[in-house]
This record gives C-alpha cells, sequence and structure tokens, in this order.
C-alpha cells in the first residue's frame, strides 16, 4: 500500500503478529533513476524477512530496481501487478498489466532473471468482467519462476467497491502448484476463516482494515490461535502513547517537514477509528498543524479523552 506500509507501520505490524509484511509499492523507474527518497522505501528495517514490492512497466528499470532492492537486504521481491489506482493503471503498470499478459510477464521474467532471491506477484482477477485472465497469469507467472502470487478478489474496474469474491480466487489456487494468497475484505478472523475456505488459498493478506490499526493482522492470527496477544492498547492513555509513538517515529524516518505530511493519513485513520466524534475544529488542527509539538499535545488530548476500551474492532 503505497504510502501507507512504511518502515515505523511494518515493524509496527510484525510486532503485533503479521507473519509476513510488505513494503509500501515502490516505482521501479523512480527507484532506477534513483530519485531522492525512494530508498527510505526499500530501506531495510530490521525485521527477519524483507519484502519488497515494486511496480512499473519496463523490464529495464524493474530489473534494475529488484537488484538495487536487492542489494538494500530485500529477501524477496514482489511485483504489483494489483493496483487500481487511476495513477498507476494510467501509466500502464499496477492492474494495467492485465490487459497484455505478454508484457507483464516480460517486467517478471526480467525480475526474476535479475535476481536469485524468490519472485512473487500480487494481482486482481482481471481488468473487468470480460477480462477474468488471472488464472492464466498465475500460471505464466510460475512458469516463469515466481514463487508465490496473491490474488485480490475484485477487478480493476470494481477498484474497492461492492464485495471481493472470495470463491473466484479458487480458480487461480486451482492452475499453479505454488502458494497463492487471498485478499479483499478481510477484517476479522471470521473474515479469514471465510475467505480461506471459499478460495482454498494457503493464506491471507490483510490490508486495508490496517488502517488506524497496524495490530489487524496480528489480532486475526491471535483470535484463530487462541495465543494471546500483546502491545495492542485498550485504554485510552494507551492509545494516546501508540499513536504519539507512531507519529514521531515517522518524524524520525523523515524529516520534520515530510514526516508532517505522511503521517497525516495515519492520524486521520487513527481518529476515524478510535475517536469519530472529536470536534471538526479538533481535527482540523490536528491534521493541518506544523509543530510537531503541537501535534502531540492535540494527540493526547483527543485520545486521551475517549472511551476506556480502544481496542479494533476491525
Amino acid at each position: 500500500m503505497s504510502g501507507v506500509t512504511d518502515e515505523p507501520f511494518r515493524k509496527r505490524a510484525y510486532a503485533h503478529g503479521a507473519g509476513l509484511v510488505v513494503s509500501e509499492m515502490v516505482a521501479s523507474g523512480e527507484l532506477a533513476r534513483g530519485r531522492a527518497g525512494f530508498n527510505l522505501r526499500i530501506r531495510h528495517s530490521g525485521l527477519p524477512v524483507h519484502m519488497v514490492q515494486l511496480a512499473g512497466r519496463e523490464a529495464a528499470h524493474m530489473a534494475e530496481a529488484a537488484r538495487i532492492a536487492v542489494g538494500e537486504g530485500a529477501d524477496i521481491v514482489d511485483i504489483n501487478m494489483g493496483c487500481p489506482a487511476k495513477k498507476v493503471t494510467g501509466g500502464y503498470a499496477g492492474s494495467a498489466l492485465m490487459l497484455d499478459l505478454d508484457h507483464a510477464l516480460s517486467l517478471i521474467e526480467a525480475v526474476v532473471d535479475a535476481v536469485e532471491v524468490p519472485v512473487t506477484v500480487k494481482m486482481r482477477l482481471g481488468w473487468d468482467e470480460n477480462v477474468l485472465n488471472a488464472p492464466i497469469l498465475a500460471r505464466r507467472a510460475e512458469e516463469a519462476g515466481v514463487r508465490m502470487v496473491t490474488v485480490h478478489g475484485r477487478t480493476r474496474c470494481q477498484f474497492y467497491n461492492g464485495k471481493a469474491d472470495w470463491r473466484a480466487i479458487a480458480r487461480i489456487k486451482a492452475a499453479v502448484s505454488i502458494p497463492v494468497v487471498a485478499n479483499g475484505d478481510v477484517g476479522s478472523s471470521s473474515d479469514a476463516a471465510a475467505i480461506l475456505e471459499q478460495s482454498g488459498a494457503d493464506a491471507i493478506m490483510v490490508g486495508r482494515a490496517h488502517y488506524g490499526a497496524p495490530w489487524t493482522a496480528g489480532e486475526i492470527l491471535a483470535d484463530v490461535s487462541g495465543a494471546s496477544m500483546s502491545g495492542i492498547p485498550h485504554a485510552r492513555d494507551e492509545l494516546a502513547d501508540y499513536v504519539t509513538a507512531h507519529y514521531e517515529d515517522m518524524l524520525s524516518l523523515y524529516g520534520t517537514e515530510s514526516g508532517l505530511r505522511q503521517a497525516r493519513k495515519h492520524l486521520g485513520w487513527y481518529l476515524d477509528r478510535h475517536a469519530p466524534t472529536v470536534a471538526p475544529e479538533q481535527r482540523k488542527a490536528l491534521l493541518t498543524s506544523g509543530e510537531p509539538g503541537a501535534v502531540v499535545t492535540l494527540l493526547r488530548h483527543i485520545f486521551s479523552g475517549q472511551d476506556s476500551n480502544m481496542r479494533s474492532a476491525a
């Protein structure tokens, strides 16, 4: 998730029990050309497995970006062929690659040939209901050397509308012998059980349910396994401390000016999930302030004033 799963976020998700965390989507061309700031997106976070996701449309850039990522310690390189955003598909990357499987395979082959670490692919069911070619793409990707595929149960043209079709993922599972990860609308242990049963997949990926709750995947695992979890902020003061620490980690990574901008979406998600009744003027002040100290003061005031049980309902 571009702009979401950066280093501070991944560390939190992993600490809460997520089995594998993936970097935010990185534009291969920008990384290959050495654009400032893109090195932060692939920087090793010190976790046991470092997985970097690349997006692009040119084989040479994808190969070079993969080599750079591995040089920075990537243990797995993931190729994004599922992003539905117009900014990405308009450049014939992301899920737009499902309109031209020969070109998609040329990118996959370039990355597989460029690095020795496992290569994986994230895709959707297809471009639209008339182009449901994920089974073909997955099978060809496996033949090219891809070690795992992740499938979001929607087409590109659905974006995130309606309900993900978990049963449709079973067609991809039947087409390949490599592991298949099912994705789309998973936010609870009951969702996880249902998507695994309907898709036959080997694992699940949790995405948007993490907004404002980096512990969601770990919480699902704990619910399923019966294991105890630590680190989830339950009390109001714990949540204030948690959000403040996340905010300060982002400032430390990006620097104050960029960190203020990068953190605002996360602060907004924390508000949406845990403080939905906050006064509009307080919300605006929190999300527009250019003074870190003022933001921390507001965070503690807002979140410490909420109900005592702050557990995510996702």
